[in-house]
């Protein structure tokens, strides 16, 4: 007993700072790569697959932007509105029923008197409960009556199918290519969408501008440019990255990014809010990504002679025809 007693304090500290070194693994790796950012009234939607992404993303796991609450469809309001068996005029007439029988039976004509009562009672509900069914039989036919007039109206038919104008096989980049299936001629579509879920009409002068900006961004970060990564970011996506330079200083680390390069991209998705183009696009691209001593320069993580590979979709905003800025990074 004495030894399991001398034991139990030390087991205790153990498990407390296996429990501790957990934690901080789990925060650390949180801190690195993730998914988050702003996609605009898309944030907390899935992109659209592509063939360099061909799995579904992970959520946006942190955002400024709020998620909504998904809106009651209209039959859940007509249920939440319809009235229950014992509500509205029937219930209050069952009610009054029952509460002049009570009265009738306090002022002494007792449960002899009650029988006669108990049967006019009975009688009332009876044509109560007629009288509400009749209603509601009438209410569903005065429903019905529009929904047939409609379905025998006329009908509207779909736009002519229009001949799909050729598409270039890549963009401007060597790397980027259509991505996310063919375009469809009936919906309202820029005549140079490079698939079915572009609606902005993304240029090779814009793939040229995802690629470059996967370039700068990644060189900044490594450099711990500030200055310039606000220049390349929103604000939001700023805060977060400059969150991750902070704890990186503290924890006497660099993150070292350097040879950057594109092998493989294409547009998931590309529409417009207001006077805002956002773009969505899923690149997969290699680099040497190392963690460094902050003081000497010597490696701490990661392997400085073999390129490592990584696919993201990464989207991009600009606000009446300015710059594209990265918007939301979100791993694939």
């Amino acid at each position: 007993m004495r030894f399991w007693k001398r034991l139990t304090t030390p087991l205790a500290v153990l498990a407390i700072l296996l429990t501790t070194s957990l934690a901080f693994v789990d925060t650390a790796d949180a801190r690195r790569g993730g998914s988050f950012g702003s996609r605009g009234a898309r944030t907390y939607s899935t992109p659209a697959t592509t063939p360099t992404a061909p799995t579904a993303t992970q959520p946006m796991q942190r955002s400024m932007t709020q998620q909504t609450a998904p809106a009651a469809s209209p039959a859940a309001g007509m249920q939440a509105a319809r009235p229950g068996l014992f509500s509205g005029f029937g219930g209050s007439m069952l009610r009054g029923l029952a509460i002049g029988g009570l009265i009738g039976l306090l002022l002494g004509h007792g449960f002899g008197g009650m029988a006669g009562a108990f049967g006019m009672i009975l009688q009332i509900a009876l044509l109560a409960f007629g009288a509400m069914f009749l209603f509601r039989f009438l209410a569903n036919r005065r429903q019905q009556s529009p929904q047939t007039a409609m379905a025998s109206g006329p009908s509207y038919r779909e736009a002519p199918d229009e001949p799909a104008s050729p598409r270039p096989a890549f963009g401007g980049l060597g790397g980027f290519g259509l991505g996310g299936g063919s375009v469809d001629a009936r919906l309202p579509r820029p005549a140079n969408a490079r698939n079915a879920n572009d609606e902005v009409g993304i240029l090779d002068s814009d793939l040229d501008a995802f690629e470059e900006l996967l370039t700068k961004v990644q060189t900044a970060f490594g450099k711990e440019d500030y200055a310039g990564l606000r220049m390349l970011t929103t604000p939001e996506i700023m805060s977060y990255l400059s969150e991750e330079l902070s704890q990186n200083a503290t924890s006497g680390v660099r993150n070292d990014v350097t040879e950057v390069k594109l092998l493989q991209g294409d547009v998931a998705e590309a529409w417009r809010e207001g006077d805002s183009d956002y773009a969505t696009v899923a690149m997969r691209y290699e680099s040497r990504d190392v963690m460094r001593d902050r003081k000497d320069g010597l490696v701490v993580s990661g392997d400085e002679s073999h390129p490592t590979e990584a696919t993201e979709l990464w989207t991009f905003v600009r606000s009446a025809g300015g710059d594209w800025k990265l918007s939301a990074i979100q791993e694939a």
